[in-house]
């Protein structure tokens, strides 16, 4: 059982980091009623459902919003709901008459979190954006990269998922801790712009004390430094060196071959001579063979794995980093507890029945009286 077991949430249809949250509070024990739209193809989805790792863990049930049986449905849920998750632009909800205002009138211990990019205020709060556009007006996006190169979009991880996802997730729980002791609900605004500049407070704070320079690609951990970069093998692989401290930096470069002192002094004076140093030593060897010659030292040097890498690799299998759902492989839940053990996540729904997703929630005559009333197509 998860340390969420007991917990009812409503997750409303959204792409993106909404979904991605419903999922660890799924993966976790939560009790997870997905609501979608009656046709998938207005959320842009295209892959097949079992590959949408995002939607796993929780069943599905498909409603038209501007059914007004389907709405009564809905408000019914929201009685019976610990918390209401959404990601739609800010008003949408309102206006459909399920804004926190209307879903606190029916159940005051409502937790209400709502996912945006821009926030729920502010001059661009209903302007259309994704993860580059969020962590593009933070200066996340400016700060990575290498010198004299255009910025790197590092996926949609910082902002969807880390300053998105990750905050909703947050923010929810907490507001469910002070529900303790308060009785009452709360809205959660989650704004990805928020939760990266949150991500970013460490760099910022570098930046205005000299530390770093706000050139990207010429500090310690954006590539700048070169015990702390990437490398070229022999066999065109990469190999990752983290190596910062003095104390780890002279046992690589012993292993590397290298007279310690020396590489030291370049480490604290040179950074240009030392880059192409590592670079020649680790273009010799193969990338296993580095692994092969570091392994059992604290070198802080790995292998960049491929995903594929990723899944075969020993210390991953060995905490069983990985599960497979309908025969697709993916992410264990995460984080890992040492009493309430989650149990292997469901994968994302077919196609239930509006009758089993509603099992949970409604008693069956409620069903049966929703059904004949039309809150949903047969």
């Amino acid at each position: 059982m998860g340390p969420l077991h007991g917990l009812n949430v409503i997750e409303f249809p959204a792409i993106g980091p909404a979904p991605f949250c419903a999922m660890l509070l799924a993966d976790l024990g939560a009790n997870v009623l997905r609501l979608d739209r009656e046709e998938d193809a207005k959320l842009g989805i295209e892959r097949p459902r079992k590959f949408q790792i995002a939607n796993r863990g929780r069943k599905v049930l498909k409603v038209d919003l501007k059914n007004t049986e389907a709405l009564k449905l809905v408000r019914t849920l929201v009685d019976k709901a610990d918390v209401l998750i959404e990601g739609f632009r800010p008003g949408v909800m309102e206006r459909l008459g399920l804004g926190p205002d209307d879903c606190f009138a029916r159940n005051p211990a409502l937790v209400y979190g709502r996912m945006t990019g821009w926030g729920q205020t502010g001059p661009l709060s209903a302007a259309a954006g994704h993860d580059i556009n969020y962590i593009a007006l933070t200066g996340a996006l400016d700060a990575i990269g290498r010198k004299d190169a255009p910025p790197t979009p590092p996926l949609n991880l910082l902002g969807d998922y880390g300053g998105g996802s990750l905050y909703l997730a947050l923010g929810v729980l907490s507001a469910l801790w002070e529900r303790q002791s308060s009785g009452r609900g709360q809205v959660v605004d989650a704004a990805i712009v928020d939760g990266a500049l949150s991500l970013l407070g460490s760099h910022i704070g570098m930046v205005a004390a000299g530390v770093s320079s706000g050139t990207r690609g010429t500090n310690l951990l954006d590539s700048g430094a070169p015990f702390y970069d990437v490398y070229a093998c022999a066999d065109g692989r990469w190999i990752a060196v983290g190596a910062i401290e003095d104390k780890f930096f002279h046992q690589l470069a012993s292993r590397l071959g290298l007279d310690p002192e020396a590489a030291l002094k370049q480490k604290r004076s040179d950074w240009t001579a030392l880059r192409k140093t590592l670079a020649e030593k680790f273009a010799t060897r193969s990338a296993r063979d580095w692994e092969t010659e570091f392994n059992g030292t604290d070198c802080c040097v790995t292998i960049a794995n491929t995903l594929e890498d990723a899944r075969n690799d020993p210390h991953l299998s060995a905490r069983q980093a990985f599960v497979e759902l309908d025969g697709v492989a993916q992410p264990a839940p995460a984080p890992r507890f040492s009493r309430s053990v989650p149990g292997i996540p469901r994968a994302p729904a077919a196609l239930n029945t509006a009758e089993d997703a509603l099992a949970d929630w409604l008693d069956p005559n409620v069903i049966e009286d929703f059904k004949s009333a039309g809150a949903w197509k047969s």
